[in-house]
């Protein structure tokens, strides 16, 4: 990596030889008075040409982001810069799902005494984890007579967290089984909503006497509440197949994009109220995250999420059932397209488990346009897709007579009619054979 001339001090050299050699061979010393200032330029360039080349660093504001979130990419020439250095232009090769400011992602900065930082807007459209390409670094001497390729710099990545949409759900909950959260059990217990006023029993504590109903009936009695209790949530997540378009986070969306927008979005909810999370991948044979609670519980569900794109092994229903076994007092909310037979049969399973099954479709309203404006070898495709549309309306039936409703995601109160049937459900006696 040296100093080399560029295409105008070639130029200028050949341009100024020429003119000066014509003008003494032909006499003619109007020429040679053209001829010299290029001359002068050129040597002039030559003379003051940089003898070093600098290095090069790059640097991100922030690595992790928000769907559309943006931060600024920074190329920086640390150090000193030789003063004869004019000016340092850089230029970030465009990268899918990145959107530039300004839109060329190329930016030149005059060099100075000290350190010459160039500054490009990246604006993330996608979740996942992506790197930034590696720049390309060019700095002109004096006069644009030299320039030189800059080394290499480091590659920055990015990771972009599924961008949560304020989901909310009421607070029903089918069957809560912690002491933890914020869900009302139909247990007594410590906690915060009130059952009622009873008499006072040995072991009660004596904070919880009502003294008004205790001077009135002059016996003691205690103010009894239900338990705060907790329930475990499972998102379960098919990344197995991808239908439909994605354009990032101002487009149209994917099946495997709104499964992921809305794995983020419930996680959080519940996460906030105390519940346990539970995160099962079944386009994975190992991805997931186990059950827990709290903020970093939060993060790590989301650091999952940002791979959820990588596909694995396809896994039958039995290899799913062995591998991901979940309680049978757990409220399962699985996101999928419907599409793959696994996922369905393995539904049904949980059902037969006892589990409280919840099925999001996450199709796309307009995937039929989207199949009929694909370009295939065979016509009777758009007929086919149709036909596997009403089969899958014919399995989303069976799943509704097993007690599995199928709600299409809509953000915020998406589940709320089907929370609370399944409370009202849960809650109801039971008959014993």
């Amino acid at each position: 990596m040296t100093w080399r001339p560029t295409h105008a001090q070639v130029r200028a050299v050949c341009v100024a030889a020429g003119l000066l050699v014509v003008a003494v061979v032909a006499r003619r010393p109007d020429l040679a008075v053209l001829g010299m200032p290029l001359a002068f330029v050129a040597v002039w360039g030559r003379f003051f040409r940089p003898r070093t080349v600098p290095r090069v660093a790059t640097e991100l504001d922030a690595d992790v982001l928000f769907e559309g979130q943006a931060t600024t990419y920074r190329v920086v020439v640390p150090g000193t810069v030789d003063p004869d250095i004019d000016l340092v232009v850089a230029a970030v090769p465009r990268t899918q799902w990145f959107r530039y400011d300004p839109p060329q992602a190329a930016v030149a900065e005059p060099a100075a005494d000290g350190t010459v930082s160039v500054e490009v807007g990246v604006r993330s459209e996608r979740w996942g984890l992506r790197r930034l390409e590696r720049p390309q670094v060019i700095a002109t001497s004096d006069l644009g007579s030299y320039r030189v390729h800059l080394p290499d710099a480091g590659v920055q990545s990015v990771t972009t967290l599924p961008l949560r949409e304020g989901f909310e759900a009421i607070d029903a909950v089918p069957r809560p089984a912690g002491l933890v959260g914020l869900h009302r059990s139909r247990r007594p217990g410590e906690g915060t909503e009130l059952s009622g006023v009873r008499p006072f029993r040995t072991g009660d504590r004596l904070r919880r006497i009502n003294w008004s109903v205790s001077a009135r009936t002059r016996e003691l009695h205690v103010t009894s509440t239900w338990s705060d209790r907790d329930t475990e949530v499972v998102i379960l997540l098919d990344t197995g197949a991808d239908v439909g378009i994605s354009e990032g986070i101002d487009g149209r969306s994917s099946s495997l994009d709104t499964a992921v927008r809305a794995a983020a979005s419930i996680a959080e909810h519940y996460l906030r109220h105390g519940d346990r999370v539970r995160l099962v991948d079944t386009g994975t044979a190992v991805g997931g995250v186990r059950a827990g609670s709290g903020r970093a519980h939060l993060r790590r569900v989301l650091d999952v999420l940002v791979h959820a794109g990588q596909k694995g092994r396809q896994q039958d229903e039995h290899a799913l059932a062995r591998r991901h076994r979940i309680r049978s007092d757990s409220l399962v909310l699985v996101l999928s397209p419907l599409l793959r037979p696994a996922v369905l049969g393995y539904v049904v399973t949980l059902v037969h488990s006892g589990c409280t099954v919840i099925a999001v479709d996450t199709l796309p309203d307009d995937v039929a346009d989207v199949i009929d404006l694909e370009q295939h070898d065979s016509q009777a495709w758009p007929l086919a897709w149709r036909i596997r549309l009403l089969e899958r309306r014919r399995e989303l039936d069976r799943l509704g007579d097993l007690g599995v409703p199928t709600v299409r995601w809509r953000g915020a109160g998406t589940l709320d009619e089907v929370l609370r049937d399944a409370a009202r459900v849960a809650a109801a006696p039971r008959m014993r054979s």
